[in-house]
């Protein structure tokens, strides 16, 4: 039995090491307040926007075929409102509220986010609209939209756009998000 445990746990942490070799890394570089890591499976390429303060990353699918889009925007706030979990998902699902009324779900409830640093909550919306239908390039079925409190003075608002939530363009897009590593310098 210990055996067996054991071969489980090297063969998990064998399978870890081969998916971050196979990910494509994208740093976000926060200068002195750290930098965080992402590894993305899938072919995407990342646009990188670092003006005055402004940090935004855009991830989108390099082949025209897939319809998903990731955003995410950096803040660094000079007082952190959000310094509880309860804070944090209460301002996450009032984020929700425009999406509400079009939304099959009709009311923004908050999920918590996996992370290893850190904690943020998103909310998932299907597009009423859209359903049973083939979504235009660039709209998008399904959104999920949240934040991340990496530090106090570090807070990312994350945006995923997809055509379903099982979809392998989401769930790389999330798995990205949530196995995204934060270091402080």
């Amino acid at each position: 039995m210990k055996l067996r445990v054991l071969l489980f746990s090297l063969f998990t942490v064998l399978g870890l090491l081969a998916t971050r070799a196979a990910a494509q890394e994208h740093v976000l570089d926060f200068g002195p307040r750290g930098k965080a890591t992402l590894y993305l499976l899938g072919d995407w390429k990342a646009t990188v926007i670092n003006m005055a303060g402004q940090y935004d990353l855009m991830l989108a699918p390099k082949k025209d075929s897939i319809n998903a889009q990731a955003t995410i925007k950096v803040t660094y706030p000079d007082v952190d409102r959000y310094d509880t979990k309860p804070r944090l998902k209460l301002r996450v699902e009032a984020d929700g509220v425009p999406y509400e009324e079009q939304s099959v779900e009709g009311k923004a409830r908050a999920r918590e986010f996996t992370l290893g640093s850190g904690y943020g909550f998103y909310c998932n919306f299907t597009d009423a609209a859209l359903r049973g239908k083939k979504a235009p390039p660039g709209e998008f079925k399904v959104i999920s939209s949240g934040r991340i409190r990496l530090a106090a003075d570090v807070h990312l608002e994350v945006f995923i756009g997809a055509d379903s939530f099982s979809e392998e363009a989401y769930q790389q897009l999330l798995g990205a998000i949530e196995g995204m590593e934060y270091r402080r310098r």
